[in-house]
C-alpha cells in the first residue's frame, strides 16, 4: 500500500465522549473521528484499510482538549477519494469534508503531511494541562459549569504554589497514578503552578498548568485533588511532597472531576528531531515497562 502520514490538529469538549480510546457500543472521540474519516476517504468497501488513529494523549471520560495532536496513515488511494473532482489541495479537501461529518463538540483544526520521522505520541517533547476551579459565588458562571469545577470553600493560591513546586522534577508518581500492569510512573514534571488571574477568560477562576513529558493514568487529576486539600487548609504545604515520598495512594489526594481537565498543548521538537525523540522515547518506556504507559491525565 502507498500511504502517507498525516498528523492531525484537533480539539473537543469531552463532556459526552466516554474518552479518547474507541470503545464497543460507547462515543469516544477516537471512534467518532475514525468513523468520520472512513466515511470521508471511502475505506471498507474497496479493501482499503480503515483508518487508525494514533494520538498524543490519551484523554479520560470528560476530560477536553484545546490542542490534541494525532496521526493516521492514508492511502494515496483513499486521499484522492476525499478530493473527489475537486481541484482543491488533498489535504484542504480532507478538513473541509470532516467538517461536514463530524459533530460540533469534535473540531479538525488542521491537517497536515506529518514530516519523516513524525509520531504523534512518542515524538512529543512535552503535553500541558489546565485545570480550572471556581471558588467564589460572585465569580460562579453557569455558562462555564462543563469546564469549570466549583469548589465551595475558598482556597489559598499560594500555599497551593508551594505545595505544587516540591513536586516537579523526575520521580516515581505512584502516589498519583491508577496503577496498571507493567506500566511505569516514573515521570518528568517539568511545570505545575496554580494562579488567580484577574483578566482575561480565566478572571477570578483559580488555574492549574501542569507540564511533563508524559502523564499516567488519573495523574493530573490526583495532583490536583492534593493541592485543594492544602488550598482548603486540610493538609499542609509538605504533605504532598510526603505523599510522593511514600509512593503509594492517600484517599485524601482524590481524583478530581474529569471536567475541569483541559489538553491545552503538545510540543514537538523540530522536524529533523522527530525520529531520534521517537526513539529515544521508545527505549526509555522499555527500560521500565513491558507495554507503553497510557498518557492519560
Amino acid at each position: 500500500m502507498n500511504a502517507v502520514r498525516l498528523r492531525l490538529d484537533l480539539a473537543y469538549d469531552g463532556s459526552d465522549f466516554a474518552g479518547w480510546a474507541r470503545q464497543p457500543a460507547l462515543r469516544t472521540v477516537q471512534g467518532t473521528l475514525e468513523d468520520g474519516l472512513a466515511t470521508i476517504l471511502r475505506t471498507g468497501p474497496r479493501g482499503v484499510p480503515a483508518p487508525r488513529l494514533v494520538v498524543a494523549g490519551r484523554t479520560d471520560a470528560g476530560v477536553h482538549a484545546r490542542g490534541q495532536v494525532a496521526h493516521v496513515e492514508v492511502d494515496n488511494h483513499a486521499l484522492a477519494a476525499a478530493q473527489g473532482r475537486s481541484e482543491r489541495d488533498p489535504l484542504d479537501a480532507v478538513l473541509t469534508r470532516l467538517a461536514g461529518v463530524l459533530p460540533p463538540d469534535l473540531v479538525v483544526r488542521r491537517v497536515t503531511l506529518a514530516p519523516p520521522g513524525f509520531d504523534a505520541r512518542f515524538s512529543a517533547l512535552r503535553r500541558r494541562y489546565s485545570y480550572r476551579v471556581c471558588d467564589d459565588a460572585a465569580a460562579r458562571d453557569p455558562l462555564t459549569r462543563s469546564h469549570v469545577l466549583w469548589h465551595a470553600r475558598a482556597l489559598d493560591v499560594d500555599a497551593m504554589c508551594e505545595a505544587a513546586a516540591a513536586l516537579v522534577g523526575l520521580h516515581d508518581f505512584a502516589a498519583y497514578c491508577k496503577p496498571r500492569p507493567d506500566a511505569t510512573t516514573i515521570r518528568t514534571l517539568e511545570r505545575f503552578e496554580w494562579t488567580r488571574p484577574t483578566e482575561g477568560a480565566d478572571a477570578g477562576l483559580v488555574v492549574a498548568t501542569v507540564q511533563a513529558d508524559a502523564f499516567c493514568h488519573s495523574m493530573v487529576r490526583s495532583l490536583v485533588g492534593a493541592s485543594l486539600a492544602v488550598g482548603e487548609g486540610r493538609r499542609a504545604v509538605s504533605w504532598p511532597a510526603e505523599v510522593l515520598a511514600a509512593r503509594r495512594r492517600d484517599a485524601a489526594a482524590h481524583v478530581v472531576a474529569a471536567h475541569g481537565l483541559t489538553l491545552e498543548a503538545v510540543q514537538y521538537p523540530a522536524d529533523d528531531e522527530l525520529e531520534a525523540r521517537a526513539e529515544q522515547t521508545r527505549a526509555r518506556r522499555g527500560e521500565h515497562e513491558v507495554r507503553p504507559a497510557a498518557d492519560c491525565c
